[in-house]
């Protein structure tokens, strides 16, 4: 059975990667899940300098998901070269480190910090954080925005580059085509759903941020639609997340037109997820007669 993908020429062991932002870098999972057995490990966001994130509380739970607004704390790419690129250095898998920024200056600072680093295979950047007050998520919404930061990235880039798609737009597939116009590798999506939650004893926000990001089930219907239209204005690979918890899922996106999926807010629910849903996905098309993973790849048009 064959179960490898290619996304911008490189070649993945299967199409199962980690959500950022959910799985930490690989080493907070390492004892849960078998990083070789992953197509790839999509780390944390990574910015220019160290960010401490938005005030206490930033999580709170909700029907079918949750609501984040952590604001990307990281402790800055230079930490995140020293410690986790050299820790996922000792594993069979592909490395995605996603970049986040407040100005085009940040990201192409870390862009750049990183186009020596062999261990990282492809780049994601992420203009689609609703938590980030400045930046991120006004380049995630424009397609202007989205063309011009795109394709200075490319420029910079060593590496070949996935934009990640914010939800929270009105045309989805208009922000495709303005990230593939610039030279995008790839795109992603979705980032979470902007939410409120609110404390009625309290009479008070559940987040100090007022708003989050809302992950996990109840957001994958969208998530698959919107990756079937991306898929459907673009030709370049799409990497498909939001609301993945069983290999059932995974296939879904993969019919949608994905190439490849990325398991969320599902690790904080259950830590072995991603290796469950490589498993299923193996299960899925053992159980169907199919040979190949590429088979069922947008089969649904």
């Amino acid at each position: 059975m064959n179960t490898r993908v290619k996304i911008a020429g490189v070649e993945f062991k299967n199409p199962v990667m980690t959500g950022s932002g959910t799985f930490g870098s690989g080493m907070e999972y390492g004892e849960f899940v078998d990083l070789n057995r992953l197509g790839a490990v999509v780390t944390k966001g990574v910015a220019n300098v160290p960010w401490p994130g938005n005030p206490v509380p930033r999580v709170a739970e909700v029907y079918g998901g949750m609501l984040n607004a952590i604001g990307l704390q990281n402790p800055g790419v230079d930490v995140f070269i020293r410690r986790d690129l050299e820790f996922l250095k000792q594993f069979d898998t592909k490395v995605i480190v996603n970049v986040c920024g407040k100005t085009v200056e940040d990201y192409l600072e870390v862009v750049e910090k990183l186009g020596d680093q062999k261990r990282v295979d492809l780049l994601e950047i992420n203009v689609s954080c609703p938590n980030v007050k400045e930046g991120a998520i006004a380049f995630g919404q424009r397609a202007d925005a989205l063309f011009d930061i795109t394709s200075r990235i490319k420029k910079a880039a060593a590496q070949p580059v996935i934009m990640k798609l914010s939800p929270n737009v009105t045309d989805i597939a208009e922000m495709a085509r303005a990230a593939e116009a610039a030279g995008a590798d790839a795109i992603s999506l979705i980032n979470t759903i902007t939410g409120m939650k609110i404390d009625i004893e309290r009479r008070r926000f559940a987040l100090a941020n007022k708003t989050g990001g809302m992950s996990g089930p109840a957001i994958k219907p969208v998530a698959v639609r919107m990756v079937w239209q991306c898929a459907n204005a673009v030709k370049i690979p799409i990497i498909g997340m939001g609301g993945i918890a069983t290999a059932e899922d995974a296939v879904e996106f993969l019919m949608a037109g994905a190439t490849a999926v990325a398991v969320g807010a599902m690790n904080f629910v259950n830590p072995y997820a991603t290796r469950e849903v490589a498993d299923g996905l193996e299960a899925f098309l053992e159980s169907h007669g199919i040979s190949d993973v590429n088979e069922i790849i947008g089969c649904v048009k």
